[in-house]
């Protein structure tokens, strides 16, 4: 009997037929061991920079997050032993700010917002100067480092063993990190699949947006240096109301997930460049993670309501 360490929870995800008015598979990527696909960047980057000498037991690690990838980082760290500094919005869900903590990192509160709203920019410099004045600081500034989006080649090589045709991949961005290696490896294997950017109304990815980004988890409020090494075909800007939507649409089927699940699920729907063709077409969906620590926001009538208004 072969016995598996933690981190061998984090990969080989379940891949799920959706059937809906456009039948699709879905990635389940909250069945890692931290809940979201970031596991695989945290622990890809964690082992690399070990490997490559760029970090030791006593390096501490930085990081601009206020969700997963935050998250994941603490998780990772807290097995290597890694001291770790997590700097965050305000608007940080609770749940995510008790299990940053739980897990042992010390948070970070950015407080000044851009025109639009975003914190990313402030929480940003913070980083930037804890690494300028202290030593023996990293930053895995998950924006723009290709240890995080090497880590999503292990995404693309499951849904090669899993596929044995992808003609559609329709991928959320943030940082992109996901998009850059994902695209990567299904363009070597599957050269004829059109991959799709989902990305949500407020964020600074693909257009100047003015309005202001309330759900997490997808968008970001700079464009990631990232974005660079993806290969997209196309992209689509979801409203975030119909990604909520769409989310409550799949807990009918007992799949509970995040904004940016329900926006890769309501773009499969909606997207025109199918070209009414999709007889034999296979189409997959990259959900990122799960939706309980959405409890207060997106799953939240109230919540939902504040920011309609």
């Amino acid at each position: 009997m072969k016995i598996q360490t933690i981190t061998d929870m984090i990969g080989n995800t379940p891949l799920l037929k959706i059937d809906d008015n456009v039948e699709y598979y879905a990635k389940i990527e909250g069945n890692n061991l931290f809940g979201s696909i970031k596991d695989r960047a945290a622990k890809y980057l964690m082992e690399n920079a070990y490997k490559d000498g760029i970090i030791k037991k006593d390096t501490v690690i930085i990081e601009s997050s206020s969700g997963n990838f935050g998250v994941a980082l603490a998780g990772i760290c807290k097995i290597k032993g890694n001291p770790f500094i997590c700097v965050v919005d305000p608007n940080i869900t609770e749940s995510n700010r008790k299990i940053i903590e739980l897990l042992g990192a010390k948070i970070v509160i950015a407080h000044k917002a851009d025109a639009n709203g975003s914190y990313v920019q402030n929480r940003i410099q913070i980083v930037k100067n804890y690494v300028m004045n202290y030593t023996n600081i990293y930053w895995t500034n998950q924006y723009e480092n290709e240890y995080v989006w090497k880590a999503y080649y292990s995404l693309g090589e499951e849904l090669r063993d899993e596929m044995e045709q992808i003609d559609y991949l329709f991928v959320a961005v943030s940082t992109c990190g996901t998009l850059a290696g994902i695209s990567q490896k299904i363009k070597d294997y599957f050269p004829n699949c059109r991959i799709i950017a989902v990305d949500i109304v407020g964020s600074q990815i693909f257009e100047q947006s003015t309005r202001k980004k309330h759900v997490s988890g997808i968008g970001a409020g700079i464009l990631p240096s990232n974005l660079l090494s993806a290969k997209y075909d196309d992209y689509m800007i979801i409203e975030e109301v119909d990604a909520i939507s769409e989310c409550n649409k799949l807990l009918s089927k007992g799949i509970i997930v995040g904004a940016s699940s329900g926006a890769v699920a309501y773009a499969i729907q909606t997207y025109t460049g199918y070209l009414n063709d999709l007889e034999h077409k296979k189409i997959v969906a990259i959900f990122p993670d799960r939706g309980e620590r959405y409890l207060d926001t997106i799953y939240d009538k109230e919540w939902i309501n504040k920011i309609q208004q």
